[in-house]
């Protein structure tokens, strides 16, 4: 996600472009040989030996316990799991309010080579952590330019992920798949709606307005208009969220627009651009 970029980031410049926060697609379902939680998700299941983490990477593994979360970390301080953990309880606690209990399953690995590794993912340029359908992989270099808000957006976004992983294959459009993680972490971050979308501002404030929702051409790595499209997910559920509230957005998934919340798509569309207008001019 570049939505928001400079306000989530250190002051050193973020090389290369892509999406910054989060997959630009989800990942496949990581091998169970990780820790999971209980099937009530009230506290994280710890491996009975070290042998339940075998192959998970080489050397010895950091495992750190939040009060609803669980981190595991290799060749990193274990101060930074312990603050990991703490950021990973309070996004589970905002996706339990939005959508309900999730498993905040983390993995820190000590390079960005690990990370893609362990999520079978390919490209890793500029994201600073995944989500598979269980868990978050945090990218370290990405991880580490980011501010303390920016972190706790990084790990709330994907953890929506996480929380969503059984509507995905597809069925729900992107948009609201991608919006959807962006609500749930700007929710509580406290960052103004035109820093969080200054590209997307920057084009309506000089009178260009999208025509239609992104869809998933416009969310593909090198799309020319990468950062608005997120932005523009994001705001499509930031204003479903408001106007019919957060219930109505969970409801969306396995659900449609005129079914859930009454209007046709074209009627949807257009009160969308009028919220893009009042929001960011």
């Amino acid at each position: 996600m570049l939505a928001g970029m400079l306000a989530l980031m250190s002051a050193a410049p973020f090389a290369g472009t892509g999406p910054l926060l989060a997959g630009a697609a989800p990942l496949p379902r990581a091998p169970r040989h990780l820790p999971l939680y209980d099937p009530l998700y009230d506290a994280p299941y710890v491996p009975a030996s070290p042998r339940d983490l075998h192959g998970l990477w080489p050397g010895a593994a950091v495992t750190v316990r939040g009060e609803h979360s669980l981190v595991i970390g290799h060749g990193v301080p274990a101060a930074v799991l312990r603050d990991l953990a703490a950021r990973a309880d309070r996004a589970r606690a905002t996706i339990a309010e939005i959508w309900g209990p999730v498993p905040a399953v983390i993995l820190f690995p000590a390079t960005d080579a690990e990370a893609a590794a362990l999520a079978g993912a390919g490209s890793t340029r500029g994201l600073a952590a995944m989500a598979t359908a269980d868990r978050v992989i945090v990218l370290p270099s990405g991880y580490a330019r980011l501010t303390a808000t920016g972190r706790d957006v990084v790990i709330t976004h994907e953890l929506a992920h996480v929380a969503t992983g059984a509507t995905r294959g597809g069925r729900v459009p992107m948009w609201l798949s991608e919006g959807f993680a962006d609500y749930a972490g700007y929710r509580d971050a406290g960052i103004a709606v035109r820093t969080a979308a200054a590209e997307l501002a920057a084009e309506v404030r000089s009178g260009v307005l999208p025509g239609s929702l992104p869809g998933p051409a416009d969310f593909a790595p090198g799309a020319p208009r990468l950062a608005q499209a997120y932005e523009e997910a994001w705001l499509a559920c930031r204003f479903v969220a408001e106007r019919f509230g957060e219930k109505a957005l969970v409801r969306l998934y396995g659900s449609d627009v005129g079914s859930t919340l009454g209007l046709p798509v074209a009627e949807f569309t257009e009160a969308w651009r009028d919220y893009l207008r009042k929001e960011l001019t």
